[in-house]
């Protein structure tokens, strides 16, 4: 792994990096909670240069060190098996769910994150933007333990560069979420992690989450319920369609106007009757997140980077199972973590690479009914 990056990667590098983070940065999550009180949740994944993924089993045991731009942070063993996504082959958990129902996941937090900074008395409970999503799954089994932990200053996120996110560290906040639905947001600002209640489940980029939370306000009229006609003078004015409450629901792919309809969507969602109908319908709801290739894009230097979803994932910490669908393959695929020895001495992993497989149902037609064709009677 990248540690210290030297004078090649310049001070003008850097900045085109911040810069292409502004745009390239639209990942969205979201929880329901279904009608038997299962609690499930996804997010999507989007970034302007291919991300190489691969999902992944963590058993326990497995021993990591943090790592921080000076070389070694904190040492960790982990406690809990759990299963979900690293990227670019460094083995730590980016997003997933553990044994105990506990998932987290990252995001991107562009102009906003301010990491610690290294300094010899706190190099030893360091870790970079990588390792804290993967400590958190792999130590903690509640919400209230990682604000417990968080909160004592147990461990330090430092500016580490990583492999396969550019040369400088890639800008994260997090989400943690737990089977009963208690869920917290912690951002790295000021050079300290801040813990934010996140009574929604939702999640999106910059700015911080509480300005988030503030913008909802403005938002308050939205309704699932259609506009009755309205009289004027004698004359009624009906509405032209379905969706009339919702007018005004922004359609950008900006954060604050994703957080809006990610709100909007998952607290007016009916809930399903159980855990695996629930996570069938994260996945419609982020349908609704899709960024296809072109439509949202920075050009460079002359290099066009366009945002697009790569990724699709949902997660049933009741079956600990870890669902995902990729850019390239829309099926839907599932990782079991109860079918693994979570007593294994390695990490196993797949890569998320795939193909839309079409399946031709040309000679499965069958000849219609003449009397349907004729109109006839009986």
């Amino acid at each position: 792994m990248r540690q210290r990056k030297g004078v090649g990667f310049t001070i003008a590098a850097a900045a085109i990096f911040s810069l292409l983070a502004q745009q390239v940065s639209a990942c969205t999550g979201i929880m329901l909670k279904t009608k038997d009180g299962s609690v499930v949740h996804g997010r999507t994944l989007e970034f302007g240069t291919p991300v190489d993924t691969s999902v992944a089993v963590i058993p326990r045991g497995q021993a990591f060190t943090g790592q921080t731009p000076n070389g070694d942070g904190l040492k960790y063993t982990a406690k809990y098996g759990a299963v979900g996504i690293v990227a670019f082959g460094n083995p730590r958990l980016l997003d997933g769910v553990n044994e105990a129902g506990l998932a987290a996941g990252s995001f991107y937090f562009p102009t906003f994150a301010e990491y610690t900074a290294v300094t010899p008395e706190n190099q030893g409970k360091g870790l970079s933007p990588a390792d804290f999503p993967n400590w958190l799954l792999t130590q903690f089994a509640t919400v209230g333990e990682v604000r417990k932990a968080v909160e004592s200053g147990a461990v330090a996120v430092m500016p580490t560069v990583l492999d396969g996110w550019g040369p400088v560290a890639p800008p994260f906040h997090y989400v943690v979420y737990d089977k009963t639905g208690a869920s917290i947001v912690i951002e790295p600002v000021g050079g300290k992690l801040v813990i934010h209640d996140n009574p929604l489940g939702v999640m999106t980029n910059s700015p911080s989450f509480d300005w988030h939370m503030t913008n909802m306000r403005n938002f308050i009229a939205l309704n699932p319920r259609d506009v009755p006609p309205v009289k004027i003078d004698g004359e009624t004015f009906k509405a032209l369609g379905q969706g009339t409450g919702m007018l005004g629901l922004p359609g950008d792919f900006t954060p604050p106007s994703r957080f809006i309809r990610a709100a909007v969507f998952s607290a007016t969602a009916m809930p399903s009757e159980n855990a695996t109908k629930g996570v069938e319908q994260v996945f419609h709801i982020l349908n609704n997140f899709d960024i296809p290739i072109g439509v949202s894009r920075e050009v460079v230097q002359g290099v066009v980077y366009s945002d697009y979803t790569q990724m699709t994932v949902a997660r049933d910490p009741q079956s600990l199972r870890y669902y995902y669908k990729t850019y390239d393959d829309q099926t839907i695929r599932m990782v079991d973590l109860k079918a693994f020895d979570l007593d294994a001495k390695t990490i196993v992993q797949i890569s998320t690479k795939g193909q839309q497989p079409v399946v031709d149902m040309s000679a499965k037609l069958k000849p219609m009914d003449a009397a349907a064709t004729t109109g006839s009677r009986n």
